[in-house]
């Protein structure tokens, strides 16, 4: 039997449940594979480098979905998704992703609809559905922080989690709201191994005129895809990348730096540790490989001791 890459759900016929066709529209009742192979959807996305306005390392690819022809197809413009084909260098960082932000959201870390999408051969890539994008010529105003703060993709590491902080305190409409958010999202991504959380993956959205942290993305257990990794974070906390404690991350980073109270810090705590349990199967049933599903649970583990979860 298979399993939906889209809802995780078990599957007697075809590749996609329902309920996972009508994550991406109502209307949808098939998907077929992308016309791509592996190789090709890199090539595309070679060609296309530049006119893709979110950054990063990962190729990627601007798509719409057509539900008439039950596909998704590449454009240049006014794109509703963002395409992560699979990499020659790291392998499965698309299974990795898409479990990863499934993580999140099981977390109550808001994160954009996004799942995985068969090609030609047979392959996942990973999709993920574009949160400034309103309608067809509209957008949300979306500034990430290395922009908020002078720097570029050469210079998205020269800074500190404390910098981090100073931005939502500088420019968010209610930063009290959104320093909760950023204290989750920075146990989550020591809790699975994050550790290239960097400037650009970061963002402020605003919408109806509340400026606040964007939906998070980019979410990925680069620990165990990066040999030998000695960071586990990409801004230094406290001074720190690497041996940090439940002390930097909840004392200092929770309590003294982003002035969150007892209560809070107690909740959001809470929610993590409610979460693991749930993670762990959902580790368990992804479509990673079982060498990488043992790395990512083990990590994961050693993490939830750490912090005392």
């Amino acid at each position: 039997m298979n399993r939906c890459p889209i809802s995780y759900e078990e599957v007697s016929e075809g590749l996609y449940s329902l309920n996972g066709l009508r994550k991406l529209n109502y209307r949808l009742t098939a998907l077929h594979p992308l016309d791509f192979t592996k190789d090709e959807l890199l090539e595309e996305a070679a060609a296309r480098s530049g006119k893709v306005s979110l950054e990063g390392v990962q190729p990627k690819l601007s798509t719409i979905l057509s539900v008439r022809d039950s596909t998704f197809s590449i454009t240049d413009r006014n794109g509703k998704y963002i395409l992560k084909p699979q990499q020659t260098q790291y392998s499965e960082l698309p299974e990795n992703e898409d479990l990863t932000m499934r993580l999140a959201h099981i977390a109550r870390i808001e994160v954009p609809l996004h799942g995985l999408i068969y090609d030609k051969t047979g392959a996942l890539h990973y999709f993920i559905k574009r949160f400034d994008r309103v309608q067809r010529n509209r957008k949300y105003p979306v500034e990430d922080f290395a922009q908020l703060s002078g720097k570029n993709r050469n210079t998205k590491y020269d800074a500190s989690m404390e910098k981090v902080a100073g931005i939502i305190e500088k420019y968010c409409t209610f930063p009290a709201i959104e320093k909760v958010k950023l204290f989750k999202l920075t146990l989550f991504n020591f809790l699975t191994g994050n550790e290239d959380m960097h400037l650009k993956n970061y963002s402020l959205i605003t919408r109806d005129e509340i400026t606040a942290l964007s939906p998070a993305y980019d979410l990925l257990n680069t620990c165990i895809v990066i040999k030998n990794a000695e960071e586990e974070i990409a801004l230094p906390l406290r001074g720190k990348k690497r041996k940090l404690t439940r002390k930097d991350l909840v004392d200092y980073f929770g309590r003294e730096r982003l002035g969150l109270n007892d209560g809070t810090i107690a909740l959001v705590l809470k929610e993590l540790k409610l979460a693991i349990p749930i993670w762990e199967k959902e580790i368990g049933i992804s479509f990673m490989t079982d060498v990488l599903k043992k790395k990512y649970l083990t990590l994961v583990q050693s993490r939830v001791k750490i912090m005392a979860l």
